[in-house]
């Protein structure tokens, strides 16, 4: 536990806290994968966040002093950080996807998603026109994120997004509200697709629960310091993904699409599934990590 009173006598500018902090993060365990990759851009992200300033505006800010308070909360989330191993997003509550800000708190996982990537181009070439879509879904939605990135994609759409947990509900609500799209998306609690009664769609995504059980128990504290239940889906992997391949044909149109996130389980897929036709999405880190079915593929399986 670091002391608070010798802390607040010793370190005074943003500059000191951001050696401070990085020092801190380097001697310990942390895990990074929440929105970061290394001790700097974690610290960074934590301390500018803490003390409510813009990302982009460090350098303004390196030799500020802070006060007293500012000094003692910033070091209570730094010993929370490294003690309890919890992702800096939930002591801050806040996460960054493709330059999109989302409230986060421990109800949800912290957001991240290789659709994310994906919806930047608005699905392109598989979307032709967005202006034509005029509605989608986002099933497992979690925080919401990819359901009001699916908004920006596609101004004209009717968004539904969809969790089996109230509290994710409760968060995709804030969220949905921080963006004022409360006409445009609405958040439904729904076990997959049990509450979507008759509701046919345009686009339906999908970054649902995929990790397998040896990975589930092998997984950082970070990791487990989120909602299990948003993470570990069966022993492949799988269990979500059969649920949406088995049921998604029933709730998109005509010529509608399909597009799921499943990790690190394609070869797993592909020996449960091989006569669909699945397209393999391109993102920055591969090809392996989302798909892409029509309708009529996911009819003719």
């Amino acid at each position: 536990m670091m002391h608070f009173p010798r802390l607040s006598e010793e370190l005074f500018t943003i500059r000191d806290w951001l050696r401070f902090t990085v020092s801190q993060f380097e001697e310990s365990d942390i895990f990074f994968g929440h929105g970061t990759d290394n001790s700097y851009d974690e610290a960074v992200w934590l301390i500018l966040s803490a003390l409510h300033l813009p990302h982009d505006t460090l350098h303004n800010f390196l030799d500020a002093v802070i006060t007293e308070q500012e000094r003692k909360h910033l070091a209570h989330l730094i010993n929370q950080r490294i003690t309890k191993r919890t992702p800096t997003a939930y002591l801050v509550r806040e996460a960054w996807l493709r330059g999109f800000k989302f409230y986060v708190d421990e109800r949800v996982i912290v957001p991240r998603s290789f659709i994310a990537e994906l919806l930047e181009d608005g699905l392109q070439p598989w979307i032709e026109y967005p202006e034509m879509v005029e509605s989608a879904a986002d099933i497992c939605t979690g925080s919401g994120c990819l359901g009001i990135l699916l908004a920006n994609a596609f101004p004209h759409a009717a968004i539904d997004v969809v969790d089996i947990s109230p509290d994710a509900i409760a968060v995709a609500n804030i969220n949905i509200g921080n963006y004022g799209l409360e006409e445009q998306v609405t958040a439904i609690q729904s076990d997959m697709f049990g509450a979507l009664k008759s509701k046919k769609y345009d686009v339906i995504i999908s970054n649902p629960p995929y990790v397998d059980a040896p990975s589930m128990a092998q997984l950082p504290t970070e990791y487990r310091n989120e909602p299990q239940i948003a993470l570990g889906s069966g022993i492949a992997g799988l269990d979500h993904t059969h649920t949406i391949l088995r049921e998604a044909a029933k709730y998109l149109n005509d010529d509608g699409i399909l597009v799921v996130e499943i990790g690190h389980n394609r070869d797993a897929l592909l020996e449960a599934y091989p006569k669909l036709a699945f397209t393999w999405m391109e993102v920055e880190s591969g090809n392996q990590f989302v798909f892409l079915l029509t309708k009529e593929q996911l009819k003719a399986k």
